[in-house]
């Protein structure tokens, strides 16, 4: 198989001047915010957007937008890939859906969160959840039974339908901060 390296450049441009991409379909609640507020304050930039360059000359945004809208003044790295419309619709959709299919093991994830120190609360509350998440995605557990051997536990779950995306992140917000297991979804 030939794989193409659509990367043209590393550009470093000031986030504010970045569009975002129409179609972004990732939602960012408060916490999620402030987590990345906290990485950036204690670490700083250590991973690039990626945009495409339009027509004008401008560069919309494929991955990246939260870090984007919370630095919009800072000079930020970006890939600058040459991707058509479709290419670049398919990388959004698929590109943080695809990170998330890899596994966790917990043990060694376990170590990783114990030597980390953190200054900000909301960096310590994403490692601390990280582990008592019973559905972190991939989560491998060798002593556990076999998927097959498995069976699907109970859930009680309310569905609350919203009149649009703004009100359905207010009440994730709302309800995240009461302290409850929330997911968003769009039927």
């Amino acid at each position: 198989m030939k794989i193409r390296d659509r990367v043209r450049e590393l550009r470093r441009v000031k986030a504010g001047e970045l569009k975002p991409h129409p179609h972004n379909w990732r939602l960012h609640p408060k916490s999620q915010q402030d987590a990345l507020r906290g990485v950036l304050a204690e670490v700083g930039y250590a991973d690039a957007l990626v945009a495409r360059e339009l027509p004008d000359g401008s560069l919309q945004l494929i991955d990246g937008h939260l870090r984007a809208e919370t630095t919009p003044d800072a000079e930020v790295p970006v890939l600058v890939v040459d991707l058509t419309d479709e290419e670049a619709a398919k990388l959004l959709a698929v590109l943080d859906p695809l990170a998330d299919l890899a596994e966790a093991n917990r043990d060694v994830l376990a170590e990783l969160i114990q030597e980390i120190e953190t200054e900000s609360e909301a960096v310590r509350e994403l490692l601390d959840g990280m582990l008592a998440e019973p559905e972190l995605p991939g989560a491998n557990d060798p002593h556990e039974d076999s998927p097959a051997e498995k069976t699907i536990p109970e859930a009680f779950q309310v569905v609350v339908e919203c009149r649009d995306e703004t009100e359905q992140q207010e009440v994730y917000e709302r309800l995240t901060a009461e302290g409850l297991r929330c997911k968003l979804l769009m039927l």
